[in-house]
């Protein structure tokens, strides 16, 4: 299981390298599950935000033998008990409130977390349980929920290119911080402007690889593309970052 470190980095992709490691970058706005949580335990099992969440409900999620069951396991299971779906909700609820807390921002995060578990639960019934890992599914569900913010994401992108460097992050501290970092974090801006100025189709690809840390396979599968759209519309976004940030190809 993937945990989330509840950093919010901009995304930076290597050129030609399938995604796996890590990325470097910032960006405000990653929160908490804990409003998801009550919305979340409101809608899918009519607890409040004070009672019960998801997770603290319905019996054990551990097999006789100890092993945890797969997120296919818990869905195919949460059809006849429906409280079983809430081992999916605490595995990975938090990257998605980051994920879309890095999009949209925090005010949106608990509310697009809540409703993608909530549009999942009303369809795990549809839920392909050949496939063990049940993220690409959840962050498809997300993305189609952010596409409804499509204009709040555009918004908050420019917002962040015009806003200046934190002047803590200067002087002094640059040189701790090295050399690398620090041009990084003068490029912040720049990259806020160069993600505003994608399609939403290139921008839900490029941050799902980037920010959601899915591979090639699993990104045709949260967006139900073929895997050759998916290298082929990555290349042209890599193309479009180069010329937008005046970068080499190596550093994009």
């Amino acid at each position: 299981m993937r945990t989330v470190s509840g950093d919010t980095r901009f995304p930076t992709v290597a050129p030609g390298r399938e995604p796996g490691g890590s990325r470097d970058g910032t960006d405000p706005g990653s929160g908490t599950r804990s409003g998801a949580r009550g919305v979340a335990g409101t809608r899918l099992y009519g607890t409040g935000p004070e009672g019960a969440g998801p997770s603290d409900t319905g019996p054990s999620d551990t097999g006789p033998d100890g092993a945890e069951p797969s997120d296919a396991g818990l869905i195919e299971a949460s059809l006849t008990v429906p409280e079983r779906f809430a081992g999916v909700f605490d595995r990975h609820a938090d990257e998605i409130h980051a994920y879309a807390g890095r999009r949209l921002g925090p005010e949106h995060a608990d509310d697009v977390t809540a409703e993608t578990f909530l549009v999942a639960f009303r369809k795990r019934h549809r839920y392909d349980t050949s496939r063990p890992d049940a993220r690409p599914w959840l962050y498809g569900i997300a993305g189609n929920l952010i596409s409804g913010h499509r204009r709040s994401e555009v918004r908050r992108l420019r917002a962040l290119a015009r806003a200046p460097r934190d002047a803590g992050e200067r002087g002094a501290h640059e040189e701790e911080r090295g050399a690398e970092r620090a041009s990084a974090a003068a490029l912040r801006p720049a990259l806020a402007a160069a993600l505003a100025g994608l399609s939403a189709a290139e921008r839900d690809l490029l941050l799902l690889v980037a920010w959601a840390d899915l591979s090639y396979e699993e990104a045709a599968e949260a967006l139900k593309i073929p895997i050759g759209t998916v290298r082929s519309r990555l290349h042209r976004v890599r193309a479009k970052l180069r010329r937008h940030l005046d970068l080499p190809e190596e550093n994009v």
